[in-house]
């Protein structure tokens, strides 16, 4: 048998020369919508089905697409229904805003600016908008960050939204947009008015984190780390340098700073042995077991399991806590809410609110970054091996 390795190397540029001035996102990426609602806010826009005749569609005005067979039925005010395989709500100047409800979804309506292309795929609508990349950073930061922030907290937010946007420019290009709106890429809803936000992006303005090496980081941050982040390796297997271990004060007093999970001991026993594990525990401290620094793998006895799978059989908050048993019951008590690595986002609130600012704040919980203009970005280059065998 003949092994096959084949090396392909894959160069993304990130230089601004490379770079559109529009983003790409899927938006309600995380359902199947089979009705949209389209209702222009300000701006002029037109509707084009490529047929070389645009109709325009002023503020006001309602367009309705639907799912029909293979193809969208689409319906404008004061016009009969039309079937066709591809459109787009083109924004005609630079700030065009549109409203989207989708399978009419009661009191959710979202803002966006730019333009919107659909088109049907696999029996499901796809929604892509196409709007600046900056107003997409502020609509990140709104969803991700939450409102009422400290100005500090928010330009952290802008940083890791807008060198998260750089990095993966590419993540779903093979399906014909940048990213997607939900957690598998960056939370997105629209555009947002809030103006400590869009103050926020503005002071940021094309300014990106970069490692040692002068390549985006990997933007990572989570809710809060229970007084230790995480090493990127604890959790995704590889290390990167900036990605480190850092001892936290700031979080320990905020809401999700602890949890507790009650597991009938029966079931804790089940789920250990479905796991490998030759138990009962002989005694009943067996199952015991303090986490008071972040570790990879529980041990009941000598057998291990990785916390990270604990955590996500049992829809955990975090993968840092302990194991206790009393009586017939197994008490987790938990520290932190996430995944640990990066950015502790409850923590950096409270430094923002202890007077740190944005930089300070970035380089607290990433090791050895520089903060600075995507120009200065070197192209990311990732190798990948695929191993075939015939």
């Amino acid at each position: 048998m003949s092994r096959i390795i084949l090396s392909i190397l894959l160069v993304v540029l990130l230089s601004p020369g490379f770079v559109s001035a529009q983003v790409k996102v899927r938006v309600f990426a995380d359902r199947k919508p089979s009705g949209v609602s389209l209702l222009a806010d300000k701006g002029r826009f037109e509707l084009d089905i490529y047929d070389g005749t645009p109709t325009v569609v002023e503020p006001g005005d309602l367009v309705v697409f639907a799912m029909y067979g293979d193809r969208i039925a689409v319906k404008l005010k004061n016009s009969v229904s039309f079937t066709v395989d591809s459109l787009i709500v083109r924004g005609l100047g630079v700030n065009d805003l549109f409203f989207l409800r989708v399978n009419g979804t009661p009191g959710e309506r979202r803002h966006y600016s730019g333009s919107l292309k659909c088109y049907a795929d696999l029996g499901v609508m796809v929604l892509i908008n196409l709007c600046d990349q900056e107003e997409y950073v502020a609509g990140v930061v709104r969803t991700e960050g939450g409102p009422g922030r400290r100005i500090e907290y928010l330009k952290s937010q802008a940083l890791l939204a807008r060198t998260y946007l750089y990095r993966h420019l590419d993540r779903h290009l093979i399906d014909g947009y940048n990213l997607c709106d939900h957690t598998h890429c960056q939370a997105f809803n629209g555009v947002t008015s809030d103006s400590l936000v869009l103050r926020a992006v503005k002071e940021t303005r094309n300014q990106v984190i970069l490692a040692a090496d002068s390549t985006l980081i990997i933007s990572a941050f989570h809710s809060n780390c229970g007084g230790e982040t995480s090493t990127s390796d604890f959790v995704w297997l590889a290390s990167h340098a900036y990605l480190k271990k850092v001892n936290d004060p700031f979080c320990q007093k905020s809401p999700n700073a602890r949890w507790k999970k009650t597991i009938p001991l029966a079931e804790w026993e089940s789920y250990l042995k479905r796991s490998g594990f030759q138990g009962p525990g002989k005694t009943p401290l067996s199952y015991n077991f303090v986490q008071d620094k972040r570790q990879n793998n529980y041990k009941a006895g000598s057998f291990p399991i990785p916390f990270n799978r604990i955590r996500n059989d049992f829809d955990l908050k975090s993968s840092f806590f302990s194991v206790t048993r009393e009586g017939n019951s197994i008490i987790l008590r938990g520290r932190g809410y996430g995944h640990g690595v990066g950015l502790c986002q409850e923590g950096a609130m409270v430094m923002a609110a202890r007077g740190f600012l944005s930089d300070e704040i970035i380089k607290f919980y990433y090791s050895d970054v520089i903060i600075t203009d995507v120009k200065n970005a070197r192209p990311l280059k990732v190798i990948k091996t695929i191993n075939s065998s015939d």
